[in-house]
């Protein structure tokens, strides 16, 4: 996954007075809530996979409550526009920030599609094998055991969320998405019974803060980022736009699918 880096660094700015102190406050409890989250979605899941298997029907419901917990202790505010649809199919949005995953869990009852190496990550990595994540390589040797996979969890009834920009952004713009993903949509097993949900995921910046201030790319790194934004005296928002889902046999190929995702998550954020 190419990493993108924009026109402009974001500009180094001082740590507020009190930031240590106040980091502290905000990210204990989110470590205490995210540890506890864990812990009851492994028992949950000891007594969900031998009676459910692959279906999750009471795992998610700790994931959501847990990301909506964790934006409220982080002091985020949080805000849902339309209606997550119920369908069989898949979600798709802009990708601005390591914050999307709990935005877009907190509204929804997704599993993420990442790349094969965030399994390794220290402390993500755990979070995402645990909650269902399916991780992808790259590799065209791989595509169709991707696209068998994609088909057992889609009619599971999963309903999966990836990033088609292949990259984080600075939240003020939307890349062109890459199509490949959308192919595995498109088999005749599957394209007359999907439908594929766009959503926008727009940040609004603290009071007199940059406002790409909740955006994370280029070479930040993770912690950096996350003292940033636990310092903040005070926080933004952050809306999550549902648009109405498209039929995917209604497009012919998946570019045409594509372009039409696309458009439909830039509006709200070109605006």
């Amino acid at each position: 996954m190419s990493t993108w880096y924009g026109p402009d660094p974001l500009p180094v700015i001082p740590a507020p007075r009190g930031a240590r102190l106040r980091s502290l406050r905000r990210a204990v409890p989110v470590i205490l809530v995210l540890g506890t989250g864990l812990m009851l979605h492994l028992l949950t899941r000891l007594a969900e996979r031998p009676l459910h298997g692959m279906a999750r029907p009471w795992s998610p419901h700790i994931t959501q409550a847990v990301c909506r917990l964790t934006l409220r202790l982080l002091g985020l505010g949080y805000r849902i526009e339309g209606t997550p649809m119920t369908a069989r199919g898949a979600v798709v949005a802009n990708h601005a920030s390591w914050l999307d995953i709990f935005a877009l869990n907190a509204g929804q009852r997704v599993y993420f599609v990442a790349k094969s190496e965030v399994a390794g990550w220290p402390g993500i990595g755990l979070l995402a094998q645990v909650t269902g994540t399916v991780f992808i390589t790259r590799d065209p040797r791989s595509a169709r055991a991707q696209t068998d996979t994609f088909a057992a969890r889609l009619l599971a009834g999963h309903q999966l969320l990836f990033f088609p920009e292949g990259t984080s952004t600075d939240g003020l713009r939307v890349l062109p998405f890459k199509t490949t993903l959308f192919e595995a949509f498109l088999t005749p097993e599957l394209r007359h019974d999907l439908m594929i949900q766009p959503v926008s995921v727009i940040y609004t910046a603290p009071p007199g803060q940059d406002p790409r201030f909740y955006g994370w790319w280029g070479d930040m790194s993770f912690g950096a980022h996350l003292a940033h934004v636990l310092a903040a005296p005070r926080q933004g928002n952050v809306r999550v736009i549902y648009h109405p889902a498209l039929r995917v046999d209604a497009y012919p190929n998946r570019k045409s699918l594509a372009a039409a995702l696309e458009t439909a998550v830039r509006g709200p954020v070109a605006d």
